[in-house]
């Protein structure tokens, strides 16, 4: 069961009764997409050159690459923009018809259904990789993406999202100046982090008690 809630800035996401976790901070789930994932990533300094390759790893309804790419294309409104998304659940993709965040691009990402995983708007192309990440993320290229939003339910709902093979598939598909950044701090994510090569750092605080993690390939 998905049910859509309102978080403390009034903006929309949704509770995954299942799982028993929403899909974003209930302070904030636009906030969260700008704060701890868009800004972290140095989205509008990446989208100066031109072109970016964003990977939303656990796409959900959304709200973090379409927040990135308003903040690119306000910074560069010809910039190309790729994004990659990794979603296992084909129903809350369905869920992006219900709601209409303050997020200029997500009109556009209207266009996606279970059906229809793909688009390209102008100089951004959208396309969903749906099944489990740890299986369609070996579909990508090494060193493609210059940021990386690493947003799966927490380690401890889901741990088997945040295990070292995973982050190794990060590491893999990141190029030399790619970050990525999580909303969690967790002890168990950091440590797999590191265990594939990664260099982490504390991220921004937003709406949780710790703060977020950014990782990089060099220190």
């Amino acid at each position: 069961m998905i049910r859509k809630i309102t978080t403390a800035d009034n903006t929309e996401t949704f509770l995954n009764e299942t799982v028993g976790e929403s899909y974003h901070s209930q302070t904030g789930a636009v906030e969260e997409a700008l704060k701890k994932y868009a800004i972290p990533c140095k989205i509008a300094e990446k989208a100066k050159s031109g072109k970016i390759r964003i990977l939303d790893a656990f796409f959900g309804i959304g709200y973090n690459s379409a927040m990135a790419i308003d903040i690119a294309l306000k910074e560069n409104p010809d910039c190309e923009i790729e994004v990659i998304g990794l979603e296992n659940d084909p129903e809350i993709i369905q869920k992006m018809q219900e709601i209409d965040p303050p997020i200029a691009f997500f009109t556009h990402y209207k266009k996606l259904t279970k059906d229809n995983l793909k688009f390209k708007e102008g100089k951004v192309s959208v396309k969903i990789l749906l099944g489990d990440a740890r299986e369609t993320v070996k579909q990508l290229s090494e060193n493609h993406f210059d940021a990386v939003f690493f947003d799966p339910f927490s380690p401890k709902t889901m741990p088997e999202m945040w295990d070292t093979s995973l982050f190794e598939q990060m590491y893999r598909v990141m190029s030399d100046s790619a970050i990525l950044a999580t909303y969690s701090c967790a002890r168990l994510g950091r440590e797999n982090m590191s265990k594939a090569g990664l260099f982490y750092n504390d991220g921004p605080t937003v709406g949780r008690r710790g703060p977020g993690t950014v990782a990089t390939k060099w220190l």
